[in-house]
């Protein structure tokens, strides 16, 4: 099997998964991945976390009983739960047992405000919350009338009823592969959460691209630390094990004590964001010798962070892009060839993308364009926004956002967010370049560069700089390093540093929302 694991194509890999998951003429419905890991590896433990283990019959049956308990509570098909959990074993037993009744499961930002949780609940009309009894204080002040019925995790709790053996009496309903099963909000550009629309079909087929890509073999054991919310997590973290039988080592949350505990089963698949691969350069002797692969995403890995993780721990990080609209993996280098981390490889099988101007025209291979993509990943549209969808997904192509450009060997190179470009007197200026750029200092941690409105020039660049440590006249230092590594016109006129963090998404990225309204602020 291995041998022909590594001699098929990927499109070979994607069509023998894909036989393996039809039930009826269709694509397997996601809320029957458990009910199937469960049938396949009963035994085979599908959780660690915190010390304890739960095999996959065990979790089937726990989501069963919490399934139950749901109908109980009169949800039926195609109504919306929110999910309000930090990673732990009751988010697979409520997210699965949320899918297995046929409703639609909208997993939440932790992080969220009470003002951006009104918003989401407005907007989805959810008939429950099941939520972890810590997020109470803050749903409590949703007033009256907004708030629906809330579960806590009381509701989950195991009994012996759910240890050992299949529960019979309980069938999973299934809803077209086609139908929304997946709500996920993400913050859009004006800063109000958007429902991104994920099918059954959507989430398996970005299951199986992502396999025919990464080829995994034998008992994996995936990382889980990110958190379960996000769109990268769940696919790497909770589809794709579940679809293959794998381990999830589960890790409360990013820091470094939980980590180092994590690391101790041994994990053979690590999945992060460029935050994370920092923080264990600056761990330096995380035990990681049993990974034999360390993918990133969900924000642009800088080439320092990779510079550093090699040479401390001799290991290579897979370069991937996506978003959450793409369910979300479009691309993953593998190449043993050295190349800036902004060149993510071809994209995933099945999946096409096209580079256009402006005016919708395809540009010549090389030059940067805006970066549409294509295939059964993408997603059904913006939930209550059909205008939203009508922009964003055209004949099937959907608009990422990002610029882009195609090199000679058919890789795609990303050069930043459409929003984040800066055109200064008519030139386009990319702040991943400066940031890349400001990164390679040894002393800087973080840097986000934005744009700033200029009456001569259109938009001077602008750069935010976190230091490791206070460092006199850090401003010359960076303002020279970026003399001799960027043409004139992208120099930034201001370089704000400090010690101060800036502020981040739940992911890790600089959060170029606030640092934007910071500086009009100022202004």
């Amino acid at each position: 099997m291995s041998i022909w694991l590594h001699r098929a194509t990927d499109q070979e890999l994607f069509d023998q998964f894909y036989k393996s998951v039809q039930y009826d003429g269709k694509l397997m419905y996601i809320g029957r991945l458990l009910e199937r890991a469960s049938k396949n590896w009963p035994e085979k433990t599908a959780l660690i976390f915190e010390g304890s283990s739960i095999n996959y019959c065990q979790l089937y049956n726990r989501a069963v009983a919490f399934s139950k308990v749901l109908q109980e509570k009169g949800i039926k098909p195609r109504d919306r739960v929110v999910l309000l959990f930090e990673n732990s074993i009751e988010f697979y037993v409520g997210y699965f047992g949320i899918l297995q009744v046929g409703a639609v499961v909208i997993p939440l930002n932790i992080f969220l405000k009470e003002r951006e949780i009104e918003h989401i609940i407005a907007d989805a009309q959810p008939a429950l919350i099941v939520a972890d009894s810590v997020f109470m204080p803050l749903l409590q002040k949703i007033e009256g009338d907004a708030l629906p019925p809330v579960l806590t995790e009381i509701a989950m709790l195991p009994d012996d009823a759910t240890r050992d053996t299949q529960d019979l009496n309980f069938k999973v309903i299934s809803l077209d592969p086609e139908e929304l099963a997946i709500l996920l909000y993400t913050s859009g550009t004006t800063g109000v959460p958007k429902g991104v629309m994920i099918s059954s079909k959507n989430c398996m087929i970005n299951v199986m691209q992502g396999a025919s890509r990464f080829r995994y073999i034998g008992e994996e054991r995936f990382f889980a630390v990110l958190p379960l919310f996000h769109s990268f997590a769940q696919n790497a973290c909770v589809w794709c094990p579940l679809f293959f039988g794998f381990t999830i080592i589960l890790v409360p949350k990013i820091d470094r004590r939980s980590i180092l505990e994590g690391l101790q089963h041994k994990p053979t698949i690590f999945v992060g964001v460029p935050a994370l691969y920092g923080l264990l350069c600056l761990l330096k002797t995380a035990p990681l010798e049993s990974v034999k692969i360390f993918a990133s995403g969900g924000d642009a890995l800088s080439d320092k962070i990779r510079a550093a993780f090699a040479l401390i721990y001799r290991r290579k990080i897979v370069s991937g892009y996506g978003l959450t609209e793409a369910s979300p993996v479009v691309s993953a280098s593998f190449d043993d060839e050295t190349v800036p981390t902004n060149n993510i490889g071809k994209p995933l099988v099945g999946i096409e993308c096209s580079l256009r101007d402006e005016q919708g025209n395809e540009v010549p291979r090389g030059e940067v364009g805006q970066l549409w993509v294509k295939g059964d990943n993408v997603m059904l549209g913006y939930y209550n926004a059909p205008d939203m969808t009508s922009a964003a997904v055209q004949d099937g192509w959907l608009d990422t956002g990002d610029l882009a450009y195609m090199d000679g060997r058919g890789r795609l190179v990303i050069s930043g967010r459409i929003k984040d470009l800066i055109i200064h007197k008519g030139f386009n200026i990319y702040p991943q370049e400066i940031e890349n750029v400001l990164m390679s200092h040894p002393n800087v941690m973080r840097a986000g560069v934005i744009g700033k409105d200029d009456d001569d020039q259109g938009q001077v660049p602008i750069a935010y700089v976190q230091m490791i440590a206070e460092e006199p006249n850090m401003e010359r230092v960076l303002k020279s390093l970026c003399i001799k590594n960027l043409a004139a016109y992208k120099m930034p006129r201001e370089f704000i540093c400090s010690t101060v963090p800036l502020p981040t998404t739940a992911t890790g990225k600089v959060d170029k929302k606030k640092l934007k309204a910071e500086l009009t602020e100022k202004s």
